[in-house]
């Protein structure tokens, strides 16, 4: 049972590491001239102990010294011949691994930028950047270094065994007779570094993780005084970390001594066998000589072959870790759709949502402390809980739609569903009458201009974060979209305007700024249909005002969804939903639904109590 598990474990890595063959195929030139510039290597340092057991042979006999002489140019120029070709192996070889690398980390990064927010739930961004680095690095070793010492390992070898039967066939059986047990004991540790290389690595992700989620948050480990407390919990993992990876070194370190163990029981037979022939008459001093030195010459690859070995199966750990993020696919959102929408007319687009619901996906994945990622997403049972139910409304094209409500009523929600960042289960939602699952993502997103909740700014200028979308920057649209969002006074004030560079998620700018700076950014694109996610929450309500005004001149011919907590910011819209629980519970204009008297009016009525409050 134990023989077919490691059969099954030797087979899988193979299956695994078979899938790097496509990424070989651009580079086949040099992987061939590569492997044959081993092969060839391997040959030539094959005949300098043939030159060498000629030479002691013919000072034996007396030789001219100019024999000897040209004898040893000939071992020289082999040499230099040999040394040249294992320089075009190792850098071609190599550099054949690094660019297999490079390919790889780009495919990798493809497919993350289409994988959906439900696939993106399960994983944490850590264990996604060990993958993308550390396991990358694994790979690149077995794809590059491994397959030339491989070559090396069995082409030296077979070279040194076919000289070593040339001297004398029974000298070289009892030489290798050791060596018999050597593929048995290579086999067993392999299986083993598999299995520890695989624990290292997602040790590894741990640590990546918690690294990641500290930086990120250091804000919040300071005010809550937790450093003490987070060092402590980055200690424990990088114990078990260094755990590992010792488990592993011993496995290393046995492997190499039990090698050269074999290999030593071999050179003690060829001195106690070989001596006698020596002896008998039956060798020559030369034969004997280059005899010991082909038996080194076999069994160093054999050594070697341990090495090789390591390095496949710490190879095919990865690439197995790294093969998940590659055939990875959306979980929800697919995107198959072939239909088209004529240009817009200058109107925007009509939007319309029919009986729609939706709930987040159910608890699929456990982390650490064995609880499920997606929890918070239903019941304690696994039971998805419905975050929107039954929601229906159609904007015509070029009209604004406000929605009010609650925190957790489903604004931020409602507007996801609209790019598809989500799936629905159930109804359907249509764009100038066309379902939005039959377009295409591409085409879909392109005419949406979307402001999120949390505005994230990349580790840029500020005028690449606006103009970030945009196939060719334009000047004009940059400074209007600035003076829309009321950032062109901010942007003044920096120390080198539209080409200050921000911190990382633009940690260098408020809150307020932010927001401007994410505004402006979906304003710049020019985009038929706009979304705004509680865009305003961290600006005053001076600035507040000034914006409203220009975006009311700015979203005339598009199509708005406006999400707010401030009714402020959505008294002008054409219509009004009030969303309490995931259910539309009003909906109309301002001046109907504040007749009404149910929950916008109170929502208006604490507003306008806070407004006063600050007032004073």
């Amino acid at each position: 049972m134990g023989r077919l598990q490691g059969t099954g474990g030797r087979n899988k890595a193979w299956r695994t590491l078979r899938r790097l063959l496509p990424y070989y195929h651009p580079y086949r030139v040099q992987v061939a001239l590569g492997l044959v510039a081993v092969v060839i290597s391997a040959a030539l340092a094959t005949l300098i102990p043939s030159f060498l057991q000629r030479g002691l042979d013919d000072l034996r006999r007396g030789v001219p010294v100019r024999a000897l002489v040209a004898l040893a140019v000939g071992m020289v120029a082999t040499q230099l011949v040999a040394g040249g070709l294992r320089f075009t192996m190792r850098h071609t070889l190599n550099g054949v691994s690094r660019r297999i690398e490079t390919d790889l980390r780009r495919d990798l990064f493809s497919r993350l930028s289409a994988l959906d927010a439900a696939w993106y739930a399960r994983w944490r961004t850590g264990d996604v950047m060990a993958r993308l680095t550390n396991d990358l690095s694994a790979v690149r070793m077995a794809a590059g270094p491994a397959v030339m010492y491989f070559t090396n390992t069995i082409a030296g070898g077979l070279f040194a065994l076919v000289m070593m039967l040339r001297i004398s066939p029974g000298l070289t059986a009892a030489a290798l007779l050791p060596l018999i047990g050597l593929p048995f004991l290579m086999l067993r540790l392999g299986k083993q570094v598999h299995a520890r290389f695989e624990a290292v690595q997602s040790q590894f992700s741990q640590l990546t993780t918690r690294a990641q989620e500290n930086l990120s948050g250091v804000r919040v480990v300071r005010a809550y005084q937790q450093e003490a407390a987070e060092v402590a919990r980055f200690e424990a993992l990088g114990h078990g970390y260094l755990e590992a990876n010792m488990r592993l070194a011993w496995l290393n370190g046995l492997m190499s001594p039990s090698f050269a163990l074999l290999a030593g029981l071999g050179g003690a037979v060829t001195i106690a066998v070989g001596g006698q022939m020596l002896i008998d008459g039956r060798l020559s001093v030369g034969s004997y000589v280059a005899f010991g030195i082909y038996l080194g010459m076999l069994t160093w690859p054999l050594i070697a072959l341990g090495w090789t070995t390591n390095l496949f199966q710490r190879g095919a750990a990865s690439m197995a870790r790294v093969l998940e993020l590659l055939d990875a696919s959306p979980e929800s959102v697919h995107d198959t759709g072939t239909a088209t929408l004529p240009p817009a007319t200058g109107g925007g687009r009509s939007i319309e949502f029919q009986h729609v619901s939706f709930h987040y996906p159910a608890p699929t994945a456990l982390n650490d402390n064995g609880e499920a990622a997606t929890a918070t997403y239903g019941d304690h049972n696994g039971t998805p809980r419905w975050v929107l139910r039954n929601v229906s409304f159609r904007i015509p094209a070029g009209g604004t739609l406000a929605i009010v409500g609650s925190t957790g009523s489903g604004k931020s929600t409602l507007m996801d569903l609209l790019p598809r960042m989500h799936e629905i289960q159930q109804g359907q939602i249509l764009v100038d009458g066309v379902d939005i699952r039959m377009l295409p993502l591409r085409e879909l997103r392109a005419m949406i201009g979307v402001v999120p909740q949390e505005a994230l700014l990349f580790s840029d200028t500020i005028g690449a974060n606006i103009t970030y979308g945009l196939a060719q920057p334009e000047p004009a649209r940059l400074h209007q979209a600035t003076t829309v969002a009321q950032l062109a006074a901010t942007i003044a004030a920096l120390p080198d305007g539209y080409d200050t560079r921000l911190g990382e998620r633009g940690i260098n700018l408020s809150g307020g700024q932010k927001q401007r700076t994410a505004l402006a950014r979906a304003l710049a694109r020019t985009p038929d249909i706009v979304l705004l996610d509680d865009a305003l929450s961290a600006v005053d309500t001076h600035t507040e005002a000034a914006i409203l005004h220009g975006l009311r001149e700015a979203l005339r011919g598009r199509t708005a969804i406006i999400a707010s907590h401030r009714v402020s910011a959505v008294r002008e819209a054409d219509h009004i939903l009030v969303l309490h629980e995931g259910t539309v519970v009003e909906q109309g204009t301002h001046d109907a639904l504040v007749l009404l008297g149910g929950r916008y009016a109170d929502l208006l009525k604490r507003q306008q109590l806070l407004d006063a409050i600050e007032a004073a």
